[in-house]
């Protein structure tokens, strides 16, 4: 399976909130965070564009620790 490239940005949102991420605040970037188990918390941020290229979905994915797999298979599920 390929990794999705030119996502509309709220097809994007979607899959990071089913993998535990919420919507801090929205301006030119879109940050989000994830709340561990532990009381850690994992902060993203990503452009606020209509569509989230492809490269740029999979340098954030490596930098919060998710897994192409783990990406695809949520975003499918979308």
């Amino acid at each position: 399976m390929k990794f999705p490239h030119d996502v509309p940005k709220q097809k994007v949102l979607q899959t990071f909130n089913s993998l535990g991420f919420s919507v801090i605040r929205m301006g030119n970037h879109i940050a989000l965070e994830r709340m561990n188990p532990d009381g850690t918390k994992i902060p993203m941020t990503i452009p606020n564009h209509e569509t989230i290229k492809g490269s740029t979905l999979r340098t954030i994915c490596m930098h919060v620790g998710i897994s192409r797999e783990a990406f695809i298979e949520a975003f499918e599920k979308i």
